[in-house]
Order: C-alpha cells, then structure tokens, then sequence
C-alpha cells in the first residue's frame, strides 16, 4: 500500500471497484471536467503514445489506461501534486503504462522530444492571473485554476510541438474561451474538428467545452449534439451517468 500524507483520502476512481486514486481537498481533487475529457479524446487501442499536459494527480492518464494500451506520459509542475500521480500510478499497478515527469510544460522539448505523440490532452488552467489576495489562500490550487505559470497560447504552443503531424489534441475549457482557443489552435496550426458544449441542465447556459484539433489538418469543423449532465431532478442524464459509470 502506498503512503498518504494526513490531508489526503483514497477514493474509488469513479464507480469501477478495480481503481482507486488519491486525493486531498488542500491540494486537488478531480472533477467532472476531467473524466469528459478522458472519454471525449481519441485513443489509439492497442498502442501508440498518448501525452497528458497539467496532469494534475494524473486523473487524466488514469481513466485513459482503461482505454487504450497506448503508453502515457503525464507532466505536471506541482511537486506535490506529481508525487501524488506517481503514487496514483503505483496504486493501480501502471507503472508499464504510464510515465509521470515533474517539470514545466514549456520546458518539455529536451525531456520529450517534438512530434513524438499521437495525442496530447489537457485540462489546463482556466481562468487569468489572479489578484494578489486570491493567490495567498491555497497556492496548489491557485496554480492549477488560474495561468499563474502557464497560459492559455502556452499550453496550445506546447501540444502543437509534441503532438506528431497528423496526431490529434484535445481539450476541455470554458465557453468564454472558445474564441482564443480556436484562434491559437489556428495560429499553431492545429485545425479543430470537433467541439462538443456541455451543459449543467436544459435552459441552462454552458458551462464546459470540449474541442479535439488535429496538427497540420483540413478545415472541417463538426459540432457535436449538446450533452445535459443533470435531470431537472438533479439526478445524472443518461448520457452524463454512461460518461460517468460506464454502459450497465
């Protein structure tokens, strides 16, 4: 069994029994965001290699490797947080599968390489810089919210160099950024293909994007069908619980 520290708890990862993933409410604890991104992506099945940006506890590379056999490589800045995806990793027996590297996601090209990666995935940090105030409550997770160390054209810049032409980037943000990230994916010659808007409920605003771009690829934008995570009733749609729990 690996270490936790005192603020941290072992959850089950979702409703699969088989995973479990370590978090802590001081430092980070995966959200809803994260497990759409995983099941929006493209992955190769059986191999190739898969790069996850702001891994966080490595939340991301976990829900991949119940998809694909493909090797994935997570990189995160924060050192407690890294050390909490390496022992996520360990946890669950993937240390063969995945890879987890402690660094800046600007400062990757003499770790990882350029072009080396059918897919790049990232849950970056949404929101800018904020004020002096807000950064003094909780560092860890003033770092992983807003682009204290990495901003939005960074993280684009990065997928565009490690992701291989024709290899695919996907990404989940908010709606109120869809027009920068279009923009840079653009300026960075990753063409979008997909984009998906996800709403809390039906006559609700959206509050979550998903949008997939390949490097080096032809204008042809599709719009998905909108996805509604909760019933009037609050309970999950059942497009939402497949996401979340699987097929039953």
């Amino acid at each position: 069994m690996v270490q936790l520290f005192d603020d941290e708890r072992l959850d089950y990862l979702l409703s699969e029994n088989k995973m479990h993933i370590i978090q802590s409410p001081e430092v980070f604890s995966f959200s809803l965001d994260a497990v759409l991104l995983a099941q929006f992506a493209y992955v190769p099945i059986k191999k190739g290699n898969i790069l996850d940006l702001c891994t966080g506890n490595g939340v991301i590379p976990l829900l991949l490797s119940r998809r694909t056999n493909a090797s994935i490589t997570g990189v995160e800045i924060q050192g407690r947080l890294f050390d909490m995806a390496k022992r996520n990793m360990e946890l669950n027996g993937l240390a063969d599968q995945l890879t987890m590297i402690h660094g800046d996601l600007k400062e990757m090209k003499n770790v990882l390489g350029h072009s080396r990666f059918d897919v790049v995935t990232c849950n970056p940090p949404y929101f800018p810089t904020p004020a002096r105030t807000e950064h003094n409550r909780n560092n860890h997770l003033t770092i992983a919210r807003h682009e204290v160390h990495s901003t939005l054209e960074d993280t684009v810049k990065a997928s565009k160099l490690h992701v291989r032409p024709g290899g695919k980037v996907a990404m989940v943000h908010r709606p109120a950024r869809l027009a920068d990230i279009i923009t840079l994916f653009r300026q960075y010659k990753i063409e979008p293909k997909r984009l998906q808007f996800i709403y809390p409920k039906h006559g609700r605003d959206a509050n979550m994007i998903l949008i997939e771009g390949i490097r080096d690829g032809s204008a042809d934008l599709t719009t998905l069908p909108p996805l509604y995570i909760y019933n009037d009733d609050n309970t999950y749609t059942t497009e939402a619980e497949e996401i979340i729990y699987g097929k039953q």
